[in-house]
């Protein structure tokens, strides 16, 4: 690829904004060029070329002369000796602001590639809120860094294609910038698998002379048509790019030979109705193929792209797409939201541009709303990169929700309030339950009762961000107000056990101040704690009471078992007088690795890290504690197993006595047989520890005639 200059740059910029500030372009090109001097890639190019590059990519989406200076700037805070204040002095602030946007996302010393990636993003979305160009100059930085990715080892080759797969590709296309997605989902495919891709790319250029000889048949045929119908349109020939045939493999289950339509006409028109009626001609010459017909001009998708899509039956019986569209909505298909901008003189979109990417805005909600990146990144994914369905209000409004959306999820896309009251629903005038999953073209309503709350069980079926996180905000906000009723009431007994005024104590500095030393900042949070059981209000009483009217808990009578915190041989760390029991759920055993949650009056449930129940509990991260083994302990804990084995005389003698040999006592045994010839024996044993556990299982394994042994951790 030819080297590009700066002259390249201007020519370009002033093709589509004859004023552009072209001194501006220069100066920030001899800043960069003097800042980079010395400095090369790894490909041993000088690192000039890569910012000139970027810029050239940013003038192609026909931007801002500013946006242009910032992107040949974008790395000379980050790998340079120049200060913000330096390009502030000689760029302006809104040079300025772009180049320290582009520079607070790349300054990242994370623990994980995971947080790495979720934090990136977090920053990313802040970044979009103050100004979009600053994500525009970033993907033009990937992009470049894509196309000279052959130069790093390959282990960094393959992490930063499937981030850019992951992350950038998708949020190219949610901006609407379609060449740009394109390129950076073929680019990491590549690098990704280059077996497919190599596979791929030969395959389809074996049949490229042949296929294009076809396209442009195709486009002589509709020349033709258009001008004996009158009709204005240009009309190109497009093949499908490499990653969205693979694709179409992957989720199809099919050959490349079964790929049908490889061949894409797109037709640019003049006006909407002529993108219609030319649709109607096209159906007139080929027959179209049922349900591959999708009008996005009369339902454009949530990034602004508008376009009419038929796939026909062409000459020869090949399978051929068609796209219709004008030449404003090509221009919004290739560029996006950078279309939006082009030599614009403030560094805002308007109030209706802004309104059609209100999706900008719940991201930033939705990052001031999860302080966790991970937590964050995981909730975005399913709205920024979903497979969607248009539905449709009662007053023929549509909205686009990913598939799978219920009308749970419909409710929240109206409002939050409409949500969180939602009873019940009808789709195109029948009854359903509010777990019925959507389908393109429904029409919903939903019946809300005032006072009616959201439900823990709504999380086990909602697609979209928007809800999942509203009803977790509401559950949370809900047992946080639960937990501070009962803090404030358990204080309150403890406070007369000490001849204390509750109501005098929680209007007193002394309790905020008890609260502060305990890392509380409010009393409300005091509270909170004491009603999770994190705290014990008992401690908190003790504190506020004079040491002459300090109350001790009357000892347990002998023959009282009293709970301890290292009950069922478990320890919490701080924490006395919890009342813990073993979950029956998953059943853990010492030497398991084990979290504890605290319940509601059943003191701290603990389960093992891989129980199925763990999900749930996890939402509620505050009453989650780290709990560990005593070591000390060596009480006896029940296990299940279960002994797969020949159906044999013999066998449930020969297990029984492997176990008794282990030093393992039996608590419960049966065996049943089957009809192919098997038999299950299932025992209940007492054992110390998991290392015990997977000594009697190891020894079982070794009798002849025993096909496999497990355990059974449900209760």
């Amino acid at each position: 690829m030819p080297q590009v200059r700066l002259d390249d740059i201007v020519e370009r910029i002033q093709s589509y904004h004859p004023d552009a500030d072209v001194d501006l372009l220069q100066r920030a090109y001899i800043f960069s060029a003097r800042a980079h001097q010395g400095q090369t890639r790894l490909s041993g190019e000088a690192y000039l070329n890569h910012p000139i590059e970027v810029a050239a990519i940013i003038a192609g989406l026909k931007l801002d002369a500013a946006t242009v200076a910032a992107g040949l700037l974008h790395d000379t805070i980050e790998d340079t000796t120049a200060t913000l204040e330096e390009i502030k002095a000689m760029f302006g602030d809104e040079v300025a602001m772009l180049v320290d946007g582009m520079t607070k996302l790349s300054q990242m010393e994370l623990q994980s590639r995971e947080q790495r990636e979720a934090d990136n993003f977090r920053k990313m979305v802040v970044a979009m809120a103050k100004d979009i160009r600053v994500i525009l100059i970033k993907l033009a930085d990937r992009l470049h860094n894509m196309r000279t990715l052959k130069s790093l080892p390959p282990e960094k080759q393959k992490r930063i294609a499937q981030e850019t797969l992951d992350i950038y590709a998708p949020l190219a296309n949610r901006l609407g910038i379609s060449k740009i997605k394109t390129e950076l989902e073929d680019l990491s495919f590549m690098y990704l698998n280059r077996e497919a891709y190599d596979d791929l790319s030969g395959k389809v250029n074996q049949r490229r002379i042949e296929r294009e000889t076809y396209i442009n048949e195709l486009i002589e045929i509709m020349k033709r048509q258009l001008a004996e119908h009158g009709y204005k349109g240009e009309v190109k020939g497009r093949p499908k790019h490499f990653y969205s045939i693979y694709q179409k493999m992957q989720k199809q289950d099919i050959s490349f030979e079964d790929v049908y339509d490889l061949i894409a006409i797109r037709i640019i028109t003049d006006t909407k109705v002529n993108c219609y009626a030319i649709l109607g001609l096209i159906h007139s010459l080929w027959t179209p193929v049922p349900g591959r017909f999708k009008d996005f001009i009369g339902v454009p998708k949530s990034n602004l792209y508008q376009s009419l899509h038929t796939t026909v039956i062409g000459p020869k019986g090949e399978r051929v797409e068609f796209q219709i569209r004008t030449e404003e909505m090509h221009r919004l298909a290739e560029e996006g939201i950078a279309a939006h901008w082009r030599y614009k003189e403030k560094s805002a979109i308007s109030q209706r541009e802004e309104q059609q990417f209100a999706w900008l805005r719940q991201l930033l909600e939705w990052q001031r709303d999860l302080p966790d990146a991970k937590e964050f990144m995981d909730t975005v994914k399913g709205d920024l990169f979903p497979d969607v369905v248009y539905v449709f209000t009662p007053r023929g409004d549509v909205k686009e929700l990913p598939q799978g959306s219920t009308p749970v999820d419909f409710a929240y896309s109206v409002h939050t309030d409409i949500g969180h009251q939602c009873v019940g629903a009808k789709v195109n005038g029948k009854i359903v339950p509010l777990k019925h999953v959507l389908r393109n073209g429904d029409k919903i309503e939903v019946t809300t009762q005032a006072g009616h709350t959201p439900s823990r069980d709504w999380l086990k079926f909602v697609k979209t961000s928007k809800a999942r996180t509203r009803i977790k905000a509401w559950l949370k906000a809900e047992e946080r107000r639960r937990s501070i009723l009962l803090g404030k009431e358990l204080l309150e007994k403890d406070l007369r056990k000490h001849e204390l005024s509750p109501s005098k104590a929680f209007k007193s500095e002394e309790l905020l101040k008890i609260a502060n030393e305990m890392s509380h900042n409010t009393l409300d949070d005091l509270l909170a704690a004491i009603g999770y059981g994190k705290v014990s209000a008992h401690m908190v009483a003790n504190k506020l009471a004079p040491e002459k009217q300090h109350v001790e808990p009357l000892p347990k009578k002998p023959h009282q078992k009293q709970a301890k915190a290292s009950s069922g041989g478990m320890k919490i760390s701080g924490m006395d007088n919890m009342l813990i029991h073993l979950s029956k759920c998953c059943n853990p055993v010492p030497g398991d690795k084990v979290i504890g949650f605290i319940t509601r009056g059943r003191g701290v449930s603990i389960h093992t890290a891989d129980c199925p129940n763990v999900g749930e509990l996890t939402f509620d991260k505050d009453r989650l504690i780290d709990v560990s083994w005593d070591d000390l302990h060596t009480t006896a804990h029940a296990v299940k197993i279960s002994v797969k084995t020949q159906d044999k005389p013999g066998l449930l003698a020969s297990v029984s006595s492997s176990i008794s040999a282990a030093e393992a006592n039996i608590t419960h045994a049966e065996a049943l047989t089957g009809e192919d010839l098997e038999a299950t024996l299932n025992f209940t044993i007492d054992i110390k520890d998991v290392e015990h556990l997977n000594k009697i299982i190891k020894n079982i394994e070794g009798i002849k005639g025993v096909l496999d042994v497990k355990r059974v951790k449900t209760g």
